[in-house]
């Protein structure tokens, strides 16, 4: 048989594949499968991934609406009547903020694609976003390919990590659509503020800038969750994503929201029905159920998360790190010794030597460049023996 002659297809990708790289950790932890698939067993305190389950009530509750026959096809883009008021009380009961389940909720299918619809809804290409250093990595790269122009701004371990708004007020923010910001602050575990949350709505309203608050640590080892959306005003001029993921133990179910004034929910639905069809109804309903748990639940998985908390304090100690006691959320953030010439050499030779995968602070920006972060999501006995091994290579 005559064999065809073989065309060389010369395709290209498209371009604004260039403006990115692929994300760290979707790199690094194909390193680290690789090492574990040669015997190391590394201990993972990279990623934020829950590792506790959901609460048995939504478990229950998942199983039972799933075997219905009712409940398999097509969902509202708008998310169903019982997940949309599930949000509304929790919204009530814990931030004392009013949420119309109607109109100024929209479920998410995680609050990362949240990041992309809004981007969508809100930017034209060339416009202008900023986002915060050191900060989510999504920010950065989800606004860059969609051809936003991404303006880093500031937060400083001598300014509490918070914007400084002086220097803000110093900028040309005449191109400015959207400013991201993440309270409580992931990667550095600074608690959200009335005070902060007032400056930002007072900050949006004069410079005309949609404030866009990411919101999902306010539950983790946090006594007083707070909303920039109880800000008076705060809802003519901010979005407020949230999410499941970290507060219910829920990560790979990808629930979220964002909650703001019914025009905007409008618009983001307006982008979002035309990029997804729902989620499943189960899996909506058994969120919503979550959404009613008592706050004897929380108190709970905060009491994991305290002794965790404890152990990765001791790793910080050992790697000659110093860190504020007063972080919030499921990370310790850390700042190297000045000893230390480069992170990453640090974390690699953690990676290497003591088969212990830490994050260093510099994927979140520049000023996250001599810092490193350790994930509470990984039980006590494997934080003991990540603690022992790094002792071991400390010595």
């Amino acid at each position: 048989m005559k064999k065809e002659n073989q065309v060389a297809y010369n395709i290209a990708p498209a371009s604004r594949l260039n403006s990115v790289s692929e994300y760290y950790f979707s790199r690094k932890l194909k390193e680290v499968a690789k090492m574990n698939a040669e015997g190391k067993n590394v201990i993972s305190l990279g990623i934020g991934s829950p590792d506790l389950p959901p609460s048995q009530v939504t478990l229950q509750t998942m199983c039972e609406q799933t075997m219905r026959s009712d409940v398999h096809g097509y969902q509202p883009y708008v998310g169903i009547p019982e997940l949309r008021k599930g949000f509304s009380d929790w919204y009530k009961q814990w931030y004392n903020v009013d949420l119309d389940p109607n109109t100024e909720i929209q479920p998410l299918i995680g609050s990362k694609e949240g990041i992309l619809h809004v981007t969508l809804a809100f930017v034209n290409p060339g416009e202008e976003v900023l986002v915060p250093n050191p900060g989510y990595p999504t920010y950065t790269s989800l606004s860059t390919l969609l051809g936003a122009k991404v303006v880093p701004y500031d937060l400083k371990e001598e300014n509490g990590w918070i914007p400084n708004f002086e220097e803000l007020e110093k900028m040309d923010l005449s191109n400015v659509k959207l400013m991201w910001t993440n309270y409580p602050h992931m990667p550095t575990g600074t608690n959200a503020s009335i005070e902060l949350y007032e400056q930002l709505v007072s900050f949006a309203r004069k410079h005309n800038i949609v404030i866009v608050n990411d919101n999902p640590y306010s539950f983790i080892l946090n006594d007083h969750p707070l909303s920039i959306l109880s800000v008076p005003g705060a809802k003519e001029c901010c979005i407020e994503f949230n999410s499941m993921s970290k507060s219910h133990n829920m990560p790979g179910w990808r629930v979220g929201m964002l909650a703001s004034n019914a025009q905007f929910i409008q618009w983001v639905l307006k982008v979002k029905s035309n990029i997804d069809s729902g989620m499943f109804r189960p899996l909506q309903m058994a969120a919503a159920k979550a959404l009613t748990c008592d706050e004897s639940w929380y108190t709970e998985i905060n009491s994991v998360y305290r002794e965790r908390r404890g152990l990765a304090g001791e790793i910080m100690h050992a790697l000659g790190c110093t860190y504020d006691e007063n972080q919030v959320g499921m990370f310790l953030w850390g700042k190297v010794p000045d000893s230390c010439e480069n992170v990453e050499t640090l974390t690699d030779k953690v990676l290497y030597e003591a088969n212990v995968f830490i994050t260093p602070g510099f994927i979140f920006g520049s000023n996250g460049a001599r810092y490193i972060r350790v994930s509470l999501c990984c039980n006590k006995e494997m934080l003991a023996k990540a603690l022992e091994r790094i002792k071991n290579i400390s010595k």
